[in-house]
């Protein structure tokens, strides 16, 4: 047993002792030797020595000054001491055998890639480890992958956060029972090192800290100190990797009170530990300052106790005087003056108890390790090393404790803190490990009032930034609000807090203790008042304000997450009738708050004029727990609403609110700028809705349903300002609106209402019913992805109604791909039933942020009546039953029968008639939805009947008896005084309000017409209402607030005249049909023909339509409902009606008549112009689209294409004219140049590769066509002359240039003068004219060059007609004539011409379009082989290209949509000319060499490449090009021919040298036989046996051959099929070629016939050859005998034999097979590549890339963006795209699932090949749902890439600046 190691402080020192800088050896024999004194019986005296062998090992003293090496020393000594000198990592072996944890507690950082499981979930922020959730079994959960922001730690064996059965497969034995009791002395070191070492950490961190002065704080040295420490604090995280066992020693060690008391309290002798201990009480006090008269002595006193408690003031100071400096306004670090500064509020005392804020004692180490993690604003090792522990139950519970002690602390560095971004993410990295977990949340409140806690450190952080309310009244306003400019709001800071709460609030336990405590919710609900009107906004009457305030996002978000979230988190706990408790509590504490915030702003019965705030949220908590209590707990509403007054006072600013959303959306707050556009849109958005407005109408519809219906009606229209509007006099002065906004803020009240009376989202719709609803409406504006139908909080994708509504009510569309390219996701349309029977275009307003979703909505509701045959016309909104109301809320129905309301009605269906001015078809609209919901909604005739002969309400019984709307229909008004200003209306000076502003009377029985005006009428009903209220028997008048009315005096007078109208509801609704109908009588009622129409009034027939059928379903109703209505219906049809007044068209309809004839002839201008577009241009569409067209022409533009024209016309786009390319004024045709390394990726597998997810994947660039070009280039190199070389093959397999117009011309000066243009537009461009880059004029397509058309006939076909009958060596020796005449070009060079200019010009293009490594190939640098090489391999590349998009062969045929693109012709003049500058010395002329047999020369020392090596495609573009032009077709045909004899040779070469011995002496033997026939040239056994024969001269078969080359060739019929694979490249190509030079079509055949068609269209094969016997070698045509020929080619090979055997072959065999270039294979499932290549290291820097990126073509990893592996300013991606595609890179982003291409000095984002199952991308992974390929996707890439059109396709491309 080990002494208390305190005993042993002055313990001798032993001699024996080693010294710090001791060896290895010598401290393992130390620490042993220890060990087993401390086991022995001298345990006392050896405990002392090694307490101070660690004193002085761990002293502060070798930290920071001693450097690394000190640590390192002193951390070799922990590692000797713990392990008892037993080598370390053995130790640790030991000690991980008794690991008994279950839990993962894996802890990660902020961007670890981390699961979480719905299914398996109980706590929301239940995460999983990769690997624990593969281990696991999730097939089938609804879970995610995320990234995660804060950090985190695996929660894989807690069983309080998620469900067993989610475990891994190592986790899930609870494996406690079987773990063997750790030895006792396997641990004893660690107790007693540990102890020292942990306090050795807590000095250093002690000495390092120094309290900032009162400029910015030193964050270096924090950083220098924390560096120190670095190893130190990993030593510790090693140890907790451990194991359980170890663990439990640390938690001891930790949490034991005794260890701390004796190592840290700063008594004894040791004067380092007394100062350390003074610098620890030094910055105890600065972290909040202590009481100036305490400070010394309790200081003094508690030191010798060692415990250390500092009263320390808290934030807002138990005094308030601001001259102490306190911390709350350290903004700027200088406490004192900060106050000043901007008129903050200050409260003067919290009745919270002060010592929550300030008072910290540290009993342990863990307590005092926490406060510095804090005070060093949480080091991320720290904080790994404190999660690190958790699995360990007891520390846990320590922890937390701890962790909610210095909660208060916590926020006060937060607010301080520079950093309080990643400040937060560390502090929620902890929180939501120990506040997830309900047991531990639970237990922490009970024992540590972490619920007052926490409200109340919210409360102190508010506080700090409070701010006088400007709201209502300014001068005496006592509400405080916060100030929402601070950066506390405007940069979140709040947020680590307001989540903790929210996550506690999660927990049942929890919240019940929350709801039960009264002094909380006090507490809380005025921390609620604090944001209750919080950022006001105030019209801007006369100019516009100079700075738009932009705090209106951190205010929506403040309410959001500080009040809407923890509201929801409650609500969740009410759902029972056992929780009526609760909701009585909230709603009276919520009461007493909101008439705490009425008296503070001073209100009492108007609201401000010109201001609104939206942000109500004691409004809001006051609704939800209404809605809570009727909906789930079955309370009567009654017993918890206040009274009148109260609910008066309640309606008026959420009223305001919508009120301001109307006058917004009129334009009549525009000098406020764009944010409070933004702030009305943000109200309603999905995210906020039902927080905000949703709670704001639904307490409106509570104070609807108990007050005077008459009273809120006219409240409603008062404050819409358009009372004045609703008189049926035509003219009429309104004194608070301008005339323009009238209109729209009609419609707006009217459609409140609407909404106010149809809306039943808290009044008795169920939430399966909401969630439908509500889905309805997003899916009817817009077809919607599944992630956003409907992402509103509360409703979350993915839980199980979701899935299940969605699938009724939406049908998926798969993603479609459109011609364009672009790319379609999976959407979800609404079914057509829903369209019949759920459209409800009520809760489409509701919840559109945009007017134009709305009228989207109804584009697409009138596109599905048409399509669905039922309605033709324009229609109009449905309308939609509604669900019944809960009975709570019935008083609603009395807004629809109150006098008042049908008075307005009247009123407006009046004016409509009457075509006065300002009335829309929207607001008929509205008028008629009222009516409708009245006739729907009508209560029972008898309480009708009693009402009307109540007193008091005969007010206006002039206007209607009664208050019923079914009654009221049929009630005639026949005279109406109304008063008009007898002044010009120009007058807009207006009446008093006591004078009625809108008078509108009826004189009907009586003679006396009494004048009813609404303002006047509300002013009564407020009375009565204050006066029920009020005790007092006198009745008090209330002074008058805030009258906007102008002064009396000012108005003009006012006479009565009498209208007369004669008129009832029904009459006018009769009248409005023929009006709209533009028919007399066009009504007629339907039941006088079918009776049946009443018994079964829902006919579909009315279910949709427009206006008139509105109408017709109205009075149907009517008649349906009272026998009376249906007889007065009759009536009124049976009288002839009088002539409507002829119908003024109203300048409103004018002005819709106006521009539909404005469009008309807009629409036929444009048509027009298309036409003549069209007729100029008519491959216009086809090149620009790329749409395959059978019977196009071919690119240019043969304008006359009869055969007699000698010269091609060309069309220039920019002038317009027309006519041929000339010398002097050459034409050019638009191309893009763009180098390409596509067909370098052939490979000649038709298996295609894989994109490797394992390590031992890999992909070998070697076996690629580009590679065994390289290698074929560089072995010929070797041998043979360089000049010969560069003749022998072609280049441009990598880096080639390809060329592609979209076939328009141009004047090439036209084009310089349009260049010009560009460069002086400085619109920003997607392109750099500087370098040469434009868009075609005509069809916009990208293009950077331009090719001039050589001028003449551009296709010979006068040459081509002409068949020849000359010989072939007649033929042969024209074609060697010609190569020699040197120079007689038509075009003569040395007469410079535009057009030999303008050649050259673009010749430089070409060559500067590709980098110079792929140009340059010959030993001598520019030496002019190069360019002769490099010039015929331009037009190789773009033949095998071609070849490569009419998909490798030619059996389609035709001119295909590649042709189109094409511009061949051109080019090859282009290039010839340049090729004929390069005299061929005429002794090295390929040509001879093919066609005489040569006497052998003397041999140089480097002979030239044996004709047998080389490439035939380069030396028949060699031959053609320098030809002079145009070619003869005759003389193409020989040049064919001739060099079809070599292409023999060269696979019969090939083959002998596959096959093996015996068979070659077979072969050789037969051949013989045959030699002598007739056709023994033609027959390829004689030639195969003379071939064998001559090359047995030399070495050639001597060496055995490798296995890998042997074919079997036994029967003649593979022979032959080998021979014509190996032919077969080459005829593709050159009959490309004929196909481009001479014109004539491709033929089209099968595949098997491809050799015999094509040789057939080359004229190879002898036209009187039948197909049955048909054998490759009858299309030989040799010019001089075969076999001397033969003979002598082969005998180069001989001699090159002799000198190097080894070559012969691997030269010979040429590989003629490429498959097709593909992009590499991806697999299924994304999660494969992301999980392989998200965490894959770097090959530069061995970091993890922030930014992985992987080519697609050849699967390199790269850093996108990564610093790391930057070249001379390129970056790693951009530099790869030059290497492996010659500037296009086409690269996967990891972490985004998307793709970006690079092209050249621009990039752009393509899109995503992995979508999710529902068909959507999920860029940036950012909802983490399994992804799978996308083939249709991958397929277009692939086509854009081999196509080379990802420039005409992709729109957006932007400059990358080397940086990607």
């Amino acid at each position: 047993p080990a002494a208390a190691p305190g005993a042993a402080v002055t313990a001798p020192q032993f001699p024996i002792m080693a010294g710090a800088g001791a060896s290895g050896r010598d401290k393992r024999a130390t620490a042993a030797r220890l060990k087993t004194a401390l086991g022995g019986e001298s345990g006392a005296a050896a405990a002392g020595e090694l307490r101070a062998l660690l004193e002085r090992v761990l002293a502060p003293a070798a930290g920071p000054g001693g450097g690394g090496e000190a640590a390192a020393e002193a951390l070799e000594w922990c590692r000797c001491l713990l392990s008892g000198g037993e080598p370390w990592d053995s130790f640790v072996q030991a000690v991980r055998a008794y690991d008994p944890a279950t839990l993962c507690g894996l802890v990660w950082t902020a961007n670890f890639v981390a699961y979480r499981c719905r299914t398996c979930g109980i706590s929301p922020c239940m995460s999983l480890c990769a690997e624990c959730f593969h281990q696991g079994e999730h097939a089938g959960h609804d879970y995610n992958m995320f990234r995660s922001q804060a950090g985190g730690a695996c929660d894989c064996g807690d069983s309080n956060v998620m469900r067993e059965a989610g475990f891994c497969k190592r986790h899930r034995i609870k494996s406690n029972s079987n773990v063997p009791c750790v030895p006792k002395d396997l641990l004893m070191m660690s107790e007693l090192v540990l102890p020292q070492f942990i306090f050795s950490l807590i000095q250093h961190l002690r000495e390092g800290y120094n309290e900032p002065a009162l400029d910015l704080p030193s964050e270096k040295d924090l950083h220098k100190i924390l560096q120190v420490l670095e190893p130190h604090v990993s030593f510790l995280e090693d140890l907790t990797k451990m194991g359980g066992a170890m663990r439990s020693v640390l938690t001891q060690v930790l949490t034991s009170q005794q260890f701390y008391k004796d190592l840290s309290s700063g008594v004894g002798e040791n004067a380092c530990a007394k100062k350390s201990h003074e610098k620890y009480l030094i910055a105890l006090k600065g972290s909040g300052l202590a009481f100036p008269e305490d400070k010394i002595a309790c200081g003094m006193q508690e030191q010798g106790a060692g415990t250390s408690t500092l009263p320390v003031q808290g934030l807002a100071g138990a005094t308030a005087t601001s001259g102490q400096g306190d911390s709350s306004d350290e903004e700027d670090q200088d406490g004192s003056q900060g106050v000043g500064k901007r008129k903050r509020v200050k409260l003067s005392s919290t009745t919270k108890d002060q010592s929550i804020m300030d008072v910290l004692k540290h009993k342990c180490f863990l307590e005092e390790l926490l406060f510095w993690t804090i005070k060093y604003e949480f080091p991320q090792k720290m904080v790994t090393f404190l999660l690190n522990m958790l699995p360990d139950q007891d520390y846990k519970i320590a922890f937390t404790k701890t962790f909610v002690q210095h909660y208060a602390f916590i926020m006060k560095t937060l607010k301080k803190s520079h950093e309080s971004d990643t400040m937060s993410n560390r502090i929620v990295h902890i929180s939501v490990q120990l506040f997830s977990n309900e047991e531990l949340a639970r237990q922490v409140t009970e024992e540590c009032q972490l619920l007052d806690i926490m409200v109340t450190v919210l409360l102190y952080m508010m506080e700090s930034c409070l701010i006088k309310s400007e709201l209502q009244d300014e001068e005496n306003s006592l509400h405080v609000v916060v100030n929402c400019g601070e950066a506390l709001l405007k940069n979140n800071t709040y947020w680590p807090l307001v989540s903790d709460f929210i996550n506690i609030l999660s927990h049942q336990s929890v919240a019940k203790k929350f709801l039960e405590d009264h002094g909380l919710l006090v507490t809380w609900m005025n921390f609620v008042s604090f944001f209750q009107g919080m950022n006001l906004n105030k019209r801007e009457l006369n100019e516009h304000v100079e700075f738009e305030s932009q705090t209106y996002y951190a205010a929506f978000a403040a309410e959001l997450e500080a009040c809407a979230q923890p509201m929801w988190g409650l609500l969740s706990h009410c759902k029972v009738r056992e929780t009526q408790e609760y909701t009585r509590n909230v709603v009276r504490y919520c009461l007493e708050a909101l008439q705490d915030w009425f008296d503070a702003i001073n209100f009492v019965d108007e609201p401000a004029p010109n201001q609104v705030t939206f942000h109500l949220p004691l409004h809001r908590y006051f609704a939800m727990f209404l809605s809570k209590a009727v909906k789930c707990q079955e309370l009567d509403l009654d017993t918890i609403l206040p009274d009148q007054e109260m609910l008066m006072k309640l309606m008026i600013h959420p009223l305001q609110i919508q009120a301001s959303l109307s006058e917004i959306h009129s334009n009549m707050w525009v000098r406020n700028g764009l944010q409070i556009k933004g702030q009305a849109m943000t109200y309603v958005q999905s995210h906020f809705c039902n927080s905000m407005i949703d709670p704001d109408i639904y307490l409106l519809q509570v104070c609807a349903s108990r007050l005077d219906p008459d009273y809120f009606i006219s409240s409603v229209f008062e404050r819409f300002k358009v009372v004045d509007l609703l008189t049926m006099a035509s003219q009429h002065q309104n004194t608070v609106l301008d005339s323009e906004h009238e209109r729209s803020m009609l419609e707006g009240a009217l459609t409140f209402l609407v909404l106010l009376l149809s809306l039943r989202l808290h009044l008795g719709m169920t939430d399966d019913e909401i969630l439908r609803a509500e889905m309805v409406a997003q899916l009817c504006m817009n077809d919607r992805t599944h992630k956003n139908p409907n992402p509103k909080s509360g409703i979350i994708p993915g839980s199980l109604s979701f899935e299940s509504v969605l699938s009724a009510v939406a049908d998926f569309k798969a993603p479609v791909f459109e011609p364009g390219g672009s790319m379609q996701q999976g959407m979800y349309t609404p079914k057509a039933e829903v369209w019949d029977k759920e459209f409800d275009p009520v809760m489409v307003i509701l919840r559109t942020v945009y007017r134009r979703d709305v009228q989207s909505a109804m584009d697409r509701y009138t596109a599905f009546l048409k399509q669905s045959g039922k309605f033709p016309g324009n229609p109009w909104p449905p309308y939609k039953k509604r669900t019944p109301l809960h009975p709570s809320y019935k008083g609603l129905i009395k807004l629809l029968h109150c006098k008042t309301l049908h008075i307005v009605l009247f009123t407006l269906l009046y004016k409509i008639l009457m075509d006065h001015q300002n009335l829309s078809e929207h607001v008929l609209c509205m008028v008629l939805y009222l009516i409708e919901l009245g006739l729907e909604n009508s209560p029972e005739q008898e309480s009708d009947e009693e009402e009307s002969a109540g007193g008091q309400d005969r007010c206006h019984d002039s206007w209607f008896p009664g208050s019923n709307l079914v009654s009221n229909m049929r009630h005639f008004i026949n005279y109406v005084r109304v008063r008009v200003p007898e002044t010009a209306p120009e007058v807009k000076r207006e009446p008093p309000a006591s004078t009625s502003s809108d008078g509108l009377a009826s004189s009907q029985n009586s003679g006396t017409a009494q004048v009813f005006s609404l303002v006047a009428e509300r002013r009564k009903k407020f009375q009565e209402i204050i006066n029920r209220n009020t005790s007092e028997a006198n009745q008090v008048v209330r002074p008058k607030t805030s009258m906007k009315w102008s002064a009396p005096g000012a108005t003009p007078q006012l006479t009565t005249a009498i209208l007369e109208v004669k008129e009832s509801i029904l009459s006018l609704l009769i009248k409005l049909h023929h009006k709209l109908s533009g028919k007399q009588n066009s009504y007629y009622p339907p039941w006088l023909d079918d009776v049946d129409v009443l018994i079964h009034p829902e006919i579909p027939r009315y279910s949709h339509g427009d206006g008139m059928t509105a109408v017709e379903r109205i009075l149907l109703k009517a008649a349906v409902q009272s026998r009376l209505n249906k007889r007065i219906i009759e009536e009124i049809c049976r009288k002839v009606t009088p002539p409507v007044p002829p119908k003024k068209i109203s300048s409103a309809e004018k002005k819709t008549l106006d521009k539909e004839e404005r469009r008309q002839k807009a629409r036929e201008r444009q048509q027009k112009l298309l036409a003549e577009f069209a007729s100029r241009q008519k491959s216009f569409m086809e090149t620009a689209m790329d749409v395959e067209s059978p019977d196009a022409d071919i690119a240019m533009e043969v304008a006359t294409s009869e055969q007699h024209v000698s010269e091609a016309i060309y069309d220039c786009v920019i002038c317009g004219q027309s006519g041929p390319s000339t010398e002097e004024r050459p034409t050019g045709l638009v191309v893009l140049l763009q180098a390409s390394s596509v067909l370098g990726q052939c490979r000649n597998s038709t298996e295609p590769k894989k994109l490797p997810t394992t390590e031992e994947e890999q992909i070998y660039p070697w076996d690629t066509c580009a590679a065994l070009h390289d290698v074929r280039l560089t072995t010929l190199q070797r041998y043979f002359k360089d000049s010969s070389c560069l003749q022998a093959v072609s280049i441009g397999w990598e880096g080639g240039v390809y060329v592609q117009t979209c076939g328009h011309t141009l004047h090439i000066d036209c084009h310089k003068s349009y260049m010009e243009s560009l460069r002086n537009d400085q619109v920003l461009q997607g392109f750099s004219v500087d370098k040469g880059e434009f868009t075609c004029p005509l069809c916009r397509q990208f293009a950077n060059s331009v090719l001039p058309c050589y001028p003449g006939n551009n296709v010979e076909r006068s040459l081509w007609q002409s068949h020849s009958n000359k010989c072939m060596q007649d033929l042969v020796q024209e074609v060697e004539d010609l190569q020699e005449q040197l120079g007689t070009f038509p075009v003569s060079i040395s007469s410079e011409t535009n057009l030999s200019k303008e050649m050259e010009s673009v010749m430089k293009d070409i060559k500067s379009t590709t980098q110079k490594k792929y140009t340059d190939y010959s030993k001598s640098p520019g030496s002019p082989d190069n360019d002769f090489l490099f010039m015929y391999s331009v037009a190789r590349t773009n033949l095998e290209l071609e070849l490569v998009h009419r998909g490798g062969n030619l059996c389609t045929g035709g001119a295909s949509t590649a042709g189109k693109r094409s511009c061949l012709n051109q080019l090859f003049h282009v290039l010839a000319m340049h090729m004929r500058l390069y005299s061929i010395d005429s002794a090295y002329n390929p040509w001879r060499k093919l066609t005489q047999p040569m006497q052998d020369k003397n041999s140089e020392q480097q002979p030239e490449v044996p004709v047998l090596y080389r490439d035939v495609s380069s030396l028949l573009l060699i031959q053609i090009l320098t030809m002079p032009q145009p070619l003869h077709k005759e003389h193409f045909t020989c040049i064919i021919k001739v060099l079809f004899t070599l292409l023999y040779t060269q696979g019969l070469a090939a083959l002998s040298v596959k096959c093996s011995a015996e068979d070659r002496t077979a072969w050789k033997e037969s051949g013989d036989l045959k030699k002598n026939t007739s056709s023994g040239e033609k027959s390829w056994e004689v030639l195969l046996g003379h071939v064998i024969s001559e090359l047995s001269k030399g070495k050639i078969y001597e060496e055995e051959e490798t296995e890998e080359l042997r074919v079997v060739l036994v029967n003649p019929d593979s022979v032959e099929c080998y021979l014509q694979q190996f032919c077969l490249p080459f005829l593709r190509i050159t009959s490309l070629l004929q196909h481009h030079l001479f014109g004539g079509d491709l033929p089209s055949c099968q595949e098997d016939e491809e050799f015999t068609v094509l040789a057939s269209c080359l004229g190879l094969l002898p036209s009187f050859q039948s197909a049955h016997q048909f054998t490759s070698a009858s299309c030989l045509d040799w010019p001089v005998p075969a076999f001397d020929m033969v003979s002598q080619w082969c005998s180069e090979l001989v001699s090159f034999a002799d000198k190097h055997p080894d070559q012969v072959k691997a030269l010979l065999i040429q590989e003629p097979k490429w498959d097709l270039p593909r992009l590499l294979q991806l697999p299924e499932n994304y999660n494969t590549i992301f999980q392989y290549y998200h965490r894959k290291t770097c090959t530069v820097c061995t970091k993890v890339p922030k930014d992985p990126a992987v080519c697609l073509v050849c699967g390199t990893f790269v850093c996108l963006k990564g610093l790391c592996c930057k070249q001379q300013s390129y970056c790693e991606c951009v530099l790869h795209s030059q290497n492996c595609g010659a500037g296009t890179g086409i690269f996967l982003l990891i972490n985004a699932s998307v793709i970006i291409i690079i092209r050249g000095h621009r990039f752009c984002l393509w899109g995503s090949v992995y979508l999710d199952a529902h068909g959507e991308e999920d860029r940036d992974l950012r909802r983490g749902k399994p992804l799978y390929i996308c083939k249709e996707r991958y397929k277009v890439l692939e086509q854009q890439w081999v196509s080379h059109t990802f420039d005409h396709i992709n729109k957006r491309w932007g400059p990358h600046y080397n940086g990607l």
